[in-house]
């Protein structure tokens, strides 16, 4: 039979572990939300696509905006120029679960914070400091 100690040893384990693959997902959402921006300014300025660089964001994109593919038509804005409003839109979505992800950290680095700290016992009464917003006795 575990001990509450060995219990909450693997509770704390299993907190670090889901806190570094929160960080893992955190760090690809946000190179991908980087390479998502990188393409719509590509787009944007009309860069050649047959650009070795250009070429490596864009395929590099791909997989990113499958879901995001046809949403919105993209905009010519002259020669070689486009907004792209997938993209746009795919780099707000996310830029979403980019910060709710971040939330989630905060609230598990917190949670194991709590847990990981010793509890500390209130002193015994003779042993607290006065209350300043209490009257002396008279």
């Amino acid at each position: 039979m575990a001990t509450a100690e060995s219990t909450h040893r693997g509770w704390l384990t299993v907190g670090k572990v889901a806190k570094v693959l929160l960080w893992l997902v955190y760090a690809w959402l946000l190179v991908t939300l980087a390479l998502l921006l990188l393409a719509f300014i590509l787009l944007l300025f009309g860069a050649s696509p047959d650009a070795s660089f250009v070429e490596w964001v864009y395929r590099s994109t791909e997989r990113a905006m499958a879901p995001f593919r046809g949403m919105f038509q993209p905009v010519p804005l002259g020669d070689a120029s486009v907004l792209d409003t997938s993209l746009l839109f795919a780099a707000i979505i996310y830029t979403l679960l980019a910060l709710l992800l971040r939330a989630a950290i905060d609230w598990l680095t917190a949670r194991i914070s709590a847990a990981s700290a010793p509890a500390r016992a209130m002193p015994p009464p003779d042993r607290r400091p006065p209350d300043p917003w209490t009257p002396p006795p008279a």
